[in-house]
């Protein structure tokens, strides 16, 4: 039997007895109180990190924190120190995921378009579904305006790393490609006279990846999951016996994450897709039903980013700070994660995968979470502050789709299982990459982190959304710090390699044409 057929049976199973699970134990009340224990040990860990990370710098009297500038500024000037790449060389990526200018025998272990799928299940997914919702509840529909400027810019940010990733990575003798920011922060470095700082920001970055596996990977696909399967099943937002939900996430994750990155390629490449046409197909017919609102959507997303009516958004720096968040944490860029799936194409010009990156943001942030925020505006369903956005951003995405399609939440209900799974499998890989270039192939190690790491679900799927999201953040944004300084000190690299395969691309354009 094909893997994707026994994978689409697990996960059907899997929702079916986790609902069943639930339900159960919220009419037992045997487990109360377990999952507020858990909630109240994990709380000082995300207090203490989102501190660290989200510290404000004070700039014309606005305080805004150092990490959102960081990455929004690093974002725009790599657009600009590429002449709008992520404009002009959207055509190339098209053709490059399909093909064109790669070879079947070139080295790596995926071909373009798995590569991308692999990235996308690492992105597409509760980022743009309930992150959306938590962008327009905290920081109103405002927000969602910054979302697409910022996912614009990043498409940039995602051909330098990405391009990096596939430059300096590791082909092992068994064909296996270890990739990502550890690799191009050590090597390239070291090329430029940098050793010893290359070898620390990939130590740094290696770290960082970890905590980024359990947190944003992990803690926030399980956490929102599990809210939503509660509030379709249960009809109430409820903390009983949701642990349990977290331990059949484990067990399905655990069982899947033993492969490598073949396994999750030859799955996600069908799965994704398939998320994504469900989702967007259901966003359709609720934005064709309120077509009339759709003028008066967008006038109130572009009005907003500018002069938020809430006083609760904090003005426009705060609708910017919760647009930026969420875009970053939709999809990623700079962060690093996307080159460690990257890397592993098939292919012999690194800036043919850096090309193909830049379709990330643009299917991630600028279709997926445009789709999400129109559906929340014009159905007129999100009021600022209001609970069912801030305590569980996912049920008011639900909530939206349910005014015009009121069976389409048990749609909603597996589509996010399955992106909360497909996102979770990507991120066990990206952390266990990390674990490889730390401490080698040592198979104990390894083990123990699957292990750690589907125990993670379990404390996401207990805890209260805001400590989740602070502890995610934080732990994402971590990751963009060494990443983004070496970004800028191989550029030139980056450079070069743009230029060999533009060439490249030139030359078979003009052999097909003559």
């Amino acid at each position: 039997m094909r893997i994707s057929s026994i994978l689409a049976r697990s996960l059907y199973l899997s929702v079916i007895l986790a609902a069943s699970t639930c339900s159960s134990l919220y009419a037992a009340e045997t487990q109360t109180g377990i999952d507020q224990q858990i909630d109240e040990a994990f709380k000082p860990a995300a207090e203490v990190t989102g501190k660290m990370m989200f510290s404000p710098v004070t700039i014309f009297g606005q305080d805004i924190p150092w990490v959102i500038l960081w990455l929004g500024i690093g974002a725009v000037i790599l657009t600009f120190y590429f002449k709008f790449i992520n404009i002009r060389a959207f055509g190339l990526a098209i053709r490059t995921v399909r093909g064109k200018y790669s070879k079947s025998d070139d080295p790596g272990q995926i071909t373009h378009f798995q590569a991308l799928a692999s990235a996308l299940s690492g992105t597409v997914g509760l980022g743009n579904i309930g992150g959306v919702a938590v962008a327009i509840s905290l920081g109103g529909p405002g927000a969602v305006f910054w979302m697409i400027l910022i996912g614009f810019f990043s498409m940039s940010t995602k051909f330098a790393e990405c391009t990096l990733g596939v430059k300096y990575r590791k082909i092992d003798e068994d064909g296996t490609v270890r990739g990502g920011p550890m690799y191009y922060l050590e090597q390239g470095l070291k090329d430029r006279g940098m050793g010893g700082l290359g070898k620390f920001l990939a130590i740094i970055a290696a770290i960082t990846f970890i905590f980024g596996a359990f947190g944003a990977g992990n803690m926030y696909q399980s956490n929102q999951s599990c809210a939503l399967i509660y509030d379709v099943v249960l009809q109430q937002e409820t903390n009983d016996g949701k642990w349990i939900f977290g331990v059949i996430m484990a067990i399905l994750v655990g069982s899947v994450i033993i492969g490598g990155i073949k396994r999750v390629a030859a799955v996600t490449s069908k799965l994704v897709p398939s998320m994504c046409i469900i989702y967007l197909l259901g966003g359709l017919v609720v934005l064709l039903s309120n077509i009339s609102s759709l003028p008066a959507a967008f006038a109130t997303i572009v009005s907003e980013a500018f002069a938020p009516k809430s006083a609760m958004v904090g003005g426009i720096v705060g609708v910017f700070v919760q647009g930026m968040r969420r875009a970053t944490f939709s999809n990623e860029a700079g962060l690093g994660s996307a080159p460690v799936a990257h890397s592993a194409v098939k292919t012999t010009k690194p800036a043919s995968e850096g090309i193909v990156a830049i379709l990330e943001p643009f299917i991630d942030t600028i279709v997926v979470c445009t789709m999400t925020a129109l559906v929340i505006v014009s159905t007129g369903v999100y009021d600022v502050g209001d609970e069912i956005g801030t305590g569980g951003g996912i049920l008011l995405t639900s909530k939206a789709f349910s005014t015009v399609i009121p069976w389409f939440k048990y749609i909603l209900m597996v589509a996010v299982f399955l992106f909360a799974f497909s996102t979770m499998i990507t991120w066990s890989y990206y952390g266990e990459q990390a674990i490889a270039y730390l401490f080698g192939p040592a198979k104990k190690i390894a083990m123990t982190y699957k292990v750690l790491f589907c125990s993670f679900a379990i404390v996401g799927s207990s805890s209260q959304l805001g400590n989740v999201l602070d502890f995610c953040d934080a732990t994402l944004f971590m990751m963009c710090v060494p990443n983004l300084i070496g970004v800028y000190l191989l550029l030139p690299v980056i450079k070069k390699e743009l230029s060999d395969f533009t060439d490249h691309a030139k030359s078979i354009d003009s052999a097909e044409g003559s």
